[in-house]
């Protein structure tokens, strides 16, 4: 072969590897697949919080007041006698207009439903709590797409664990895989935690649900 031939050659095969590469990069940004945008779109759970809702929120699940001291669980109740959680406080609950479902000692509980003000620390009920049982709500969306997610048991366990450790108590122990998508459910989003999980692990992979929420805002 002579040297021009052999020059084409080589230039053939550099071209392939390029190419090569640029299918590569092209497969690495599928859908399911870590998104590496995440500092040209401003968005990351390690530096994004949902500020706090203007308007006000729907809020149900177990009261605990003890010692004069309520807060609503949006997580697990651990099962002990009286019953306790790691929940949000609540100002200015009273037991004036509703009854307690059991009570021990100088602990008081029960299941309700409210809508009250969050200022991203607490809740104050703006409406006048009833048992869950009887509280009509509008019907939430569907917590996943129809379509079951790409993403493997593995990787979205990978993805769960980066997302306890970045929002910490943000985070209710309800999260877990369903359809294929990492739910995530939180105290409140008003969708800068969806975007930011987005931008960091990719669409498709996890789904923000806010335990506290508006229907105007759903």
């Amino acid at each position: 072969m002579d040297t021009a031939s052999t020059r084409l050659a080589a230039r053939a095969v550099a071209l392939g590897a390029t190419c090569a590469l640029f299918l590569l990069a092209g497969c690495a940004s599928a859908p399911g697949s870590p998104a590496p945008s995440s500092s040209d779109t401003g968005y990351s759970l390690e530096s994004q919080a949902p500020k706090p809702p203007t308007g006000d929120v729907i809020a149900t699940g177990t009261v605990i007041d003890a010692d004069g001291a309520a807060q609503l669980c949006l997580g697990a109740v651990m099962e002990s006698y009286p019953p306790q959680c790691v929940g949000v406080p609540l100002e200015g609950w009273t037991w004036n207009d509703v009854e307690p479902d059991d009570e021990s000692g100088t602990t008081r509980w029960g299941v309700y439903g409210f809508t009250g003000a969050y200022d991203g620390t607490s809740i104050t009920p703006t409406t006048t709590p009833i048992p869950l049982a009887l509280f009509d709500t509008i019907e939430r969306p569907v917590s996943t797409p129809g379509t079951p997610g790409a993403t493997s048991e593995t990787a979205l366990a990978d993805v769960q664990e980066k997302i306890s450790d970045l929002l910490d108590s943000q985070v209710l122990l309800a999260s877990g895989v369903e359809n294929g998508y990492l739910v995530v459910d939180v105290v409140w989003d008003d969708g800068t935690l969806q975007k930011a999980a987005d931008a960091d692990f990719g669409e498709d992979v996890v789904v923000m649900r806010s335990a506290l929420w508006n229907p105007e805002t759903r």
